[in-house]
């Protein structure tokens, strides 16, 4: 049985170096970012988002708990009074692949329904395969795809 819980300040901290690391290395798998600019511009992207960081007003920012082992974080942010974007969720390893994340989904749209919002929407990048599986299983559906071709 999964708990979210409201992120602490030390787990925040511990989050966002990974968050960074981790935003700007899809930024560059997916072709956006060179890697030389990716630290910067992920870091920038994140002060933006969170500026009071963990107390960021409108972000729900949560710890996954499985009984007291930690595994995992799912941050929601509500955009307007009806509508959420889910700007990350994050497994542990050696936890992917246990149901976690679907669990933790679940548990969102929960808070979400408490919060008033009607619908959520997240982003997925293209190349990550397993997450869109997952999502398309929770009913989410695509709203928008960009496509690019090198050339």
């Amino acid at each position: 049985m999964i708990r979210l819980e409201k992120m602490k300040a030390s787990e925040f901290q511990s989050y966002l170096k990974k968050a960074i690391k981790n935003y700007a290395g899809e930024h560059v798998k997916a072709g956006n970012w060179s890697e030389e600019e990716a630290i910067d511009k992920a870091t920038k992207e994140y002060e933006r988002l969170l500026p009071e960081g963990e107390e960021t007003v409108n972000n729900h920012l949560f710890t996954i708990h499985d009984e007291e082992k930690e595994v995992g974080m799912i941050w929601l942010a509500q955009r307007t009074t009806e509508k959420g974007f889910i700007f990350d969720i994050n497994i542990r390893e050696g936890y992917q692949g246990r149901g976690y994340g679907k669990k933790a989904m679940k548990e969102i749209e929960i808070e979400a329904k408490k919060l008033g919002l009607k619908i959520v929407k997240l982003h997925v990048f293209g190349h990550n395969q397993i997450a869109r599986g997952l999502y398309e299983k929770l009913g989410y559906v695509e709203t928008d795809i960009v496509m690019e071709k090198k050339i």
